[in-house]
């Protein structure tokens, strides 16, 4: 079983469950949009992104399903089951289309973007990407008071998931210190190895 992976932000997670989960898998550091692999990668992944778990001749893609299977071969409820699933689906479900959605909007212009281009965002996008970022910070600033963990008294992947972008708050701008209780749940999950480091002794 392989993943393929690239440091960025969805593979990022995809990473750091399967280590958090200490899934037995060959990790395999990725580029498929180079010029020189994309029609290769495309039998992986017709989308050529990463991250994909490959298992036997089966390629899933897609981090949230990347997750789900792995945490089933685990036999763990990091996936969670049962009267819980609708909860966590929902914080999911939340974090790609609001909280991680503007986030990674300040990822991709303030990180990545610098990478390639000598083009500077565009001020009106960044303004709104951080209004909405500080909207659905603030709602998950309410939700965390109090209670240390996003579904139950433990880590799911819905911590995982709404904290995508959060490890990358500095070089993308994101004002975390105005939300205390997004802090102190950051980090705590920073206190976990395979988020801190999910790269760690990896190419």
């Amino acid at each position: 079983m392989k993943l393929y992976y690239s440091r960025n932000l969805n593979p990022r997670v995809a990473v750091a469950v399967a280590r958090y989960l200490s899934s037995p898998l060959e990790y395999v550091r990725a580029s498929p949009r180079h010029p020189d692999h994309e029609e290769a990668f495309r039998s992986i992944n017709p989308n050529t992104l990463v991250p994909v778990l490959v298992e036997e001749e089966r390629g899933l893609w897609e981090t949230d399903a990347i997750a789900c299977r792995l945490s089933a071969l685990a036999g763990s409820d990091f996936w969670r089951t049962g009267e819980q699933t609708a909860e966590m689906i929902m914080w999911v479900s939340w974090g790609s289309s609001h909280l991680n959605r503007a986030a990674g909007e300040l990822y991709f212009d303030r990180v990545v973007r610098p990478t390639f281009s000598d083009q500077g965002a565009d001020p009106r996008v960044i303004e709104q990407a951080l209004g909405d970022f500080r909207r659905y910070a603030g709602i998950l600033d309410a939700q965390l008071e109090g209670q240390p963990w996003l579904v139950g008294d433990h880590p799911s992947y819905a911590d995982f998931r709404v904290a995508s972008a959060l490890p990358f708050s500095e070089g993308a701008g994101l004002p975390l210190d105005e939300y205390p209780n997004v802090r102190r749940w950051h980090d705590r999950l920073c206190e976990i190895d395979a988020w801190r480091a999910p790269f760690e002794g990896l190419g």
